[in-house]
């Protein structure tokens, strides 16, 4: 049997345990340490050699970013910073047809730009924005759909868990990065927001027949007292990276200084609520940890079975070009969406795709951007869709059901669909910030 063989069979076994409901990363390990002990015919070997990939993958110093933004990101949430976003937004938008979903998307741009993890800004805005919008008249359908479609701008928009678990697979600099998902997140945002305006004004059916736009009576000093915290963080963890001011893991704990103070100087966080949200950090941190470990086994039991290799080799044979093997690429991505987790996609498809992509010449800055907006609309796409589970369990509404969130989110997956498109034909859209 022969290298490329087994790689081919583990490739098939890590399927069919997944659809089986094996937990991704525990599949990965498996198949990783059973491929490379048939390969190289050695129970120590590959328990040495597995061991080694586990201790590279987390002994990296810029793996340190991972709970630093995510404990800044909980720590971000628990001091109510998402409703003075929310409160801040409706203000802006509250004289325009639809305005308070607009608001949800502004509000949810913002808070993105803080936490940078699309569960989060899910949880959070179904508890403030789905009352308050149906509330306003706007339907059901519609509520739960604008809150679904506008949190995926928590990992696109810097800082992105997403960008982050995509630099350490690559090696690519995670403020390079950073710095590229602001104009494609942008962009989105726009999209959405042009797009909830249009909607508003001519599927009134869907939206609402009678809106009535909240936003509440605010005046400047209160606007201010609401929007000037939430500024002076962006600044402080934005502004630092791209000032050349901190390191990306610098800024992770400048930003979390600045939030504790924050939450402690408003009142919201607590000793108790700190302890929870640092319980919650470690959970996700160990969570992220075991994905990446697995990934790098993956990896290196796919570097051993030539299978990246192979696969470049019938590219090349194939004489495909690179924009038709991105959209091949894309194309499988959002497939794999409708049955597996973002984190999970990424820890699949990277490791195998990136030989290929560097043989292609592709930039993969602009690479990455691409797989994480296709990634995320899998965020949204029917049977597993993540952060509709997230709304629904969240909202506990018996009169919403799966389905229609599903529907409310389909137009947001759509626009996403054409920011995607409009980021392949114009990559200068992630890369102009960068120079290239």
């Amino acid at each position: 049997m022969t290298d490329f063989t087994v790689g081919i069979m583990t490739l098939g076994a890590m399927g069919g345990l997944i659809l089986f409901g094996l937990y991704v990363p525990v599949a990965l390990i498996l198949c990783s340490f059973v491929g490379v002990w048939i390969m190289m015919d050695s129970v120590v070997l590959a328990s040495r050699m597995l061991g080694l990939a586990a201790n590279d993958a987390i002994s990296s110093y810029f793996f340190g970013v991972v709970p630093l933004f995510v404990l800044m990101g909980f720590v971000v949430s628990q001091s109510g910073m998402g409703r003075d976003a929310f409160d801040v937004a409706n203000a802006m938008f509250r004289r325009i047809r639809g305005g308070l979903g607009v608001g949800t998307i502004g509000a949810n741009t913002i808070f993105a730009a803080i936490t940078g993890i699309s569960i989060a800004s899910a949880a959070v805005f179904t508890r403030l924005a789905v009352p308050e919008m149906r509330r306003h008249g706007y339907t059901p359908r519609f509520s739960v759909g604008v809150v679904a479609g506008s949190s995926v701008l928590g990992m696109l928009i810097p800082p992105s868990l997403l960008l982050i678990l995509y630099g350490l697979l690559t090696e690519q600099s995670v403020g390079a990065l950073f710095l590229a998902g602001i104009g494609p997140g942008l962009l989105l945002a726009v999209f959405f927001g042009i797009g909830t305006v249009l909607m508003a004004t001519f599927l009134p059916g869907f939206v609402g027949e009678t809106l009535s736009e909240g936003g509440g009576d605010f005046s400047s000093r209160d606007l201010v007292a609401k929007g000037g915290p939430i500024t002076l963080l962006i600044l402080l963890v934005l502004g630092g990276i791209y000032g050349g001011i901190f390191t990306p893991v610098e800024a992770g704990a400048m930003g979390t200084i600045g939030a504790l103070v924050i939450g402690f100087a408003k009142g919201t966080l607590t000793l108790r609520s700190l302890w929870q949200v640092l319980v919650e950090t470690g959970l996700v941190t160990a969570s992220v940890c075991f994905l990446i470990i697995a990934a790098q086994m993956y990896s290196r039991m796919l570097a051993f079975s030539g299978l990246p290799g192979t696969f470049g080799g019938m590219v090349v044979a194939a004489d495909l070009t690179p924009i038709a093997f991105i959209l091949l690429y894309v194309l499988v991505v959002i497939l794999f969406g409708m049955i597996l987790d973002s984190s999970s996609i990424m820890l699949i498809l990277v490791p195998l795709m990136l030989p290929i992509v560097q043989t292609m010449r592709i930039d993969l800055i602009w690479f990455g951007i691409i797989t994480v907006i296709a990634v995320e609309i899998g965020l949204l796409t029917p049977p597993f869709g993540i952060s509709v589970y997230v709304i629904k369990s969240t909202l506990d509404d018996p009169d919403i059901s799966l389905s229609d969130i599903f529907l409310g989110a389909a137009p947001f997956a759509l626009m996403m669909l054409i920011c995607l498109g409009a980021v392949i034909a114009v990559p200068e859209i992630a890369t102009g910030l960068l120079g290239r």
